[in-house]
């Protein structure tokens, strides 16, 4: 799957460069406030609460019918959770490159409304979790969480004429982020969780 979805990307912004007179293209960067929504993690302990970080990237936007479009977009997202317990505390990073696809409704000109899936590819993870010796620890977490993930994205954005745009977007996550391990014969699961992003971002097409 992660193949096949870096391969769609790679081979969808080669064909589009060939056609850019047909489309827009452009690129984005902006903030991320990220949290994972679910259960919390160590059986109930804790609680979880949001990572404010970045995403950026590159968008193409492919006239449809009349005030519609489509828009899929290659990006780099770090996204997460601030995870609390009593005095006990741990930033978890889970860095995805993702690819939106999403359909675009021009409610007036500049003004646009989008919805559709946002699908990802872990890259990087770093939390808490349990090492082989058993002991509660910090650092690359990436063999606890599920490379392939998916949300469904909603938002508008707001095109002025010389290229600029701003855009907001929440992107609801809806497959479980966690991976069942095992230490010392033991299994662990920090819970069933899903990524959840508000972004605000900015950026230019041509």
């Amino acid at each position: 799957m992660k193949k096949f979805l870096l391969f769609t990307a790679v081979a969808f912004f080669a064909f589009t460069t060939a056609q850019a007179q047909e489309f827009r293209m452009g690129a984005k960067a902006g903030l991320n406030v990220a949290s994972l929504g679910g259960d919390s993690y160590y059986g109930g302990l804790g609680s979880l609460g949001s990572r404010t970080s970045f995403h950026i990237g590159g968008l193409v936007e492919i006239p449809l019918m009349g005030k519609f479009s489509l828009q899929p977009e290659l990006l780099y997202s770090s996204e997460g959770s601030d995870w609390s317990f009593g005095t006990l505390g741990d930033n978890t990073k889970l860095d995805y490159v993702r690819v939106p696809v999403l359909a675009k409704f021009y409610i007036i000109e500049g003004l646009s409304a989008e919805a559709g899936p946002v699908f990802g590819v872990l890259v990087n993870a770093e939390g808490t979790y349990y090492n082989e010796n058993d002991d509660l620890v910090s650092g690359d977490a990436k063999d606890i969480y599920k490379t392939f993930d998916a949300q469904f994205g909603i938002g508008a954005s707001y095109r002025l004429n010389m290229g600029v745009f701003f855009s907001l977007r929440y992107n609801k996550g809806i497959l479980n982020v966690n991976e069942e391990y095992e230490v010392l014969g033991y299994k662990y699961n920090t819970g069933n969780n899903q990524n959840n992003v508000f972004q605000v971002s900015a950026g230019y097409t041509f």
